[in-house]
Order: C-alpha cells, then structure tokens, then sequence
C-alpha cells in the first residue's frame, strides 16, 4: 500500500529542507496532542517505506495541570506501547524551574523540555529529535512577533532545522494532521489551556487568524508562513553582511570587554550597526535579554555619555564606544576582532588565559599564529558546480549550510563543551572524543573548533565535522571548511 498524502508532503518537506539523511534515528517529541500524535504515525509510516528509524518517543510532563497532565503522560505512553515504540518519560517542577531561574513560565518550560530531549536523543542513539511544529506555528509566531515589533530575525520564525531539532511537519495544516487522525479512528488529548484567549498566542489562533482568513484571505496562514521564510533568508544575508561590518569596526573584542570604532558605526546601514551592536550587547548580557531599544540606546550614545544596560555598561570616549560586563559570563562565539584578523595566538583570545575566540566570516579567514595555521570558510551555492560528495574528515570540509546559524566562530574547547563525531550514535564529551582520536594532552587547548552563532561546535579542525552538519543534500548550498598550516598545505 502507498504513503498517505500526508507522508508524502511530509517526505517532501524533510528531503526539501536536507532534514534527514537516509536510515536516520528519529526521536519523536510526544505530547499527546493531535499534531505531535499525526507526527508519531507520519513517522511510522516513513519508516515502512525505508526512509527513517524511529528511536524512540519522549514525553515531559511539567507538572502544571494536574491529573490533566499526568493522563496526558499515561496516553503517551499507552500509545508508544501499542505501536512497539520505545518510549521515555520524566516530570518536571516547572513552575519551580521558573521562580528559581526569575523566567517566565514559557522559558523554563522551553529549556527543560530542549535539555531532556537533548538526554533522551543521547540515551536511545538518536540522531535528530523531531516536534511537531505547522504551517499554523509557523503563522501564528510570526504574528506574534510581528506584534511584539519583532525584526527580520525574529520574523524568520520557526526554522525547519535547529541543530538536532527538526520540524518534519512545518509545511503541513494542523487540520490536515486532524483529518488523518480521524481517517485511522486515533484519538488525542485536547490541552484545555489551548482555549484560554488571555494567553497571546491563543488569541491569534482563534482570533487574529480566523479575521484574517474570513475577511482578507482564506490562504493567509500560506502567506504568512512564506513571508517568514523570506524573512529568514533576508536575516541570513544580513547576518553575513553584518559579519563583514564588523571585521572593520569592532577594534578589541575580550571576555568582559568590546571596544567599537563611532565612526564605522555612524557610517553603516542602520540595518548592519544594530546586528553588529546586538551580538556585542548579547554576548556581554549574561544571557539576560536583549531589546531593539537597548541597541537604539547604545547607537544613541554622545561623546562622555553613559548607559547602564543588562550586565553591562557602554560608555563613550571619543571616537571609541566601549561595552564592559558588570559580571564575567560564559559569553558565546566571539564577534570579529582585528586581533584574529591579524593573527592570534592562544592567549590572544575572547577567552583568556590559554583560549581564543574569533569570528570566521564567509568568505573569509581566521589566522591562529600560535597553532600556525588558518582556518577559512566560503559558501558554494547551489549549482556551484563543486564536485562532491563533500568529506566531513580531514583539512577540507563541507557542512550544510541550511542547518547553521549564523555567525561563525573559530574558538578554543571550553569545560562541558559535547560533540555529536560524524557516524557516532550520539553527543559525547569532547574530552573523551579528544583522546580516542590520541590528540596529545598538551595539545587538546591548542585544537581549533568552528562553532556556529548558537555556540554549536561544526568541525572538530582536522578531527570530524559534526553529524547535525554533515552534507546530506550536495545540489543546496554548503559551506566550505579548510584549514592550512602555515608555510604548507594540510
């Protein structure tokens, strides 16, 4: 018997967007609603058809309502059971997650649920952990944010790829996921909160959009979603152009502080200075966040004046605007630096001590003079006309280019640092990945990582790109990885 309609478009939308590669390990996030439910069977079906293997299927009870939530669990697992899935559940104190952390409910659901996925995905050799996320998300986020005066970057969305999240279901209507629910006679729990408008997303769900179909256009959820996707692809370009801007005036970029060239700021597109002025104010935040007006209040800053923002202070000294942390954070990727520009040893670095951290732009380069050698990157865009199949080991590699975020970093390992090694089951510690590979102990501060704008290590230089960015698709774009020791090639 063929694959339903709805495995179909979902198989499209996975091969579409280079979601899987072949024979993949799929981990199915499962809540018990209808579309995470339709995900489970979509994917079973996939998996007869030889497309896919799916590990497993995972639920988070957050302990927020009660015997709801605890039948919700129950359900899941009732399910699983029946159709010989591998099943893992936990519960955890959410709203005490929230109170301990001073976040919102939302955020500390989002961190627990990414951080037990992450586990569980590591548990069962998963190598990606699918949601259940529809073109409906996908509109409904941008309006939210859209409303929230979002820019570019937030419009972009729901992307269909996030490291080792994918969204097979993200071109597909919630009521075509119902509809095949009906057709087979599954049910699925109904989360009573979803009706609850005084929540902002179930007013655009059951307000905003149904005005929008009923009195403007019955495809507006359609268009939306692609004016998201079209966001995302601007954000990209910006990204990369905002990179460039700041190889030339970010002048000193240090664990605590960043010193940025006035001048350069003033003469650059609006739209180049706020990215630039935003990673600069993010990275010193100690992950507290970050607004547009926090980057208008730096961009607006006179000679002698002096703003306190979250973590950090920005003063401005003549032609210098200088960032300084209240309080040293783990920071992420370093944004450009001359110093990586003119050649930075270790010691030289964002991270002090015997690290380094600086930005790689594409195209572009990072010269590493204490390790004596460079690393370098360029985007090959479709129909490129670049041979592959790409390599994911040795001094020239290719990565997908539609899995990263953007920007690029080349920085030195830190304490915790994990790595998903191409082929391997799962994470594993990049210590341990180190010495089986017989990197010598001196030598392990010394090995270069090119990670992406979510602090997500790519390539182990010279040792392994990641599996999550491995080429699966060489006809999209991939981004081209190398490293050269100086005086020599390889």
């Amino acid at each position: 018997m063929g694959m339903t309609p709805v495995a179909i478009r979902t198989l499209d939308t996975i091969r579409g967007h280079g979601l899987l590669r072949d024979g993949a390990r799929v981990l199915v996030a499962l809540s018990g609603g209808a579309d995470s439910v339709a995900l489970l069977f979509v994917l079973r079906e996939l998996e007869a058809a030889g497309v896919l293997t799916v590990a497993g299927a995972a639920h988070l009870n957050h302990l927020l309502r009660g015997a709801d939530a605890d039948a919700d669990e129950a359900f899941c697992a009732a399910l699983a059971a029946r159709l010989a899935v591998p099943f893992v559940s936990e519960r955890v104190d959410v709203a005490s997650l929230a109170r301990a952390a001073k976040r919102s409910m939302e955020h500390a659901a989002r961190m627990a649920r990414h951080a037990f996925f992450e586990r569980t995905a590591t548990a069962l050799g998963a190598d990606v952990v699918a949601t259940a996320h529809t073109v409906d998300d996908q509109a409904e986020t941008f309006l939210l944010r859209l409303l929230r005066g979002a820019g570019t970057r937030g419009l972009g969305s729901i992307r269909p790829r996030a490291g080792r999240v994918i969204r097979p279901l993200i071109d597909l209507e919630r009521d075509a996921l119902r509809e095949l629910l009906r057709q087979r006679g599954e049910r699925w729990r109904e989360d009573a909160s979803n009706q609850d408008v005084r929540i902002p997303r179930n007013r655009v769900r059951h307000e905003l959009i149904p005005l929008l179909e009923s009195r403007f256009s019955s495809a507006a959820v359609g268009a939306i979603a692609r004016q998201a996707a079209l966001a995302r692809e601007d954000e990209d370009f910006l990204a990369r152009q905002a990179i460039e801007l700041a190889h030339r005036i970010v002048l000193t970029d240090e664990r605590s502080q960043i010193t940025l060239d006035t001048a350069g700021l003033a003469a650059a597109p609006r739209a180049l200075s706020s990215r630039v002025v935003l990673q600069a104010l993010e990275r010193l935040a100690g992950g507290k966040p970050i607004s547009l007006d926090h980057v208008e209040r730096v961009l607006a800053i006179g000679p002698g004046q002096a703003v306190s923002l979250p973590g950090q202070d920005a003063v401005r000294t003549g032609e210098a605007l200088v960032l300084k942390a209240r309080r040293t954070g783990r920071g992420t990727s370093a944004i450009a630096s001359r110093a990586g520009r003119r050649g930075a040893g270790p010691g030289d670095g964002a991270d002090g001590g015997n690290g380094f951290a600086f930005s790689l732009s594409i195209p572009g380069e990072v010269q590493l003079a204490g390790a004596n050698l460079t690393v370098a990157a360029e985007r090959l865009d479709t129909g490129s006309g670049r041979p592959g199949p790409w390599k994911g080991r040795g001094t020239e590699v290719g990565i997908a280019a539609d899995a990263l975020t953007l920007p690029l970093a080349v920085r030195s390992r830190r304490a915790g640092d994990r790595f998903h090694p191409l082929g391997a089951p799962g994470s594993r510690k990049l210590q341990d990945f180190l010495v089986d590979r017989k990197v010598a102990r001196y030598d392990r501060d010394r090995v270069p990582l090119v990670v992406d704008g979510r602090d997500r290590i790519v390539w182990v230089v010279g040792q392994s790109v990641a599996e999550d960015f491995r080429v699966t698709d060489p006809s999209r774009a991939v981004i081209l990885l190398k490293v050269r020791h100086l005086g020599g090639v390889g």
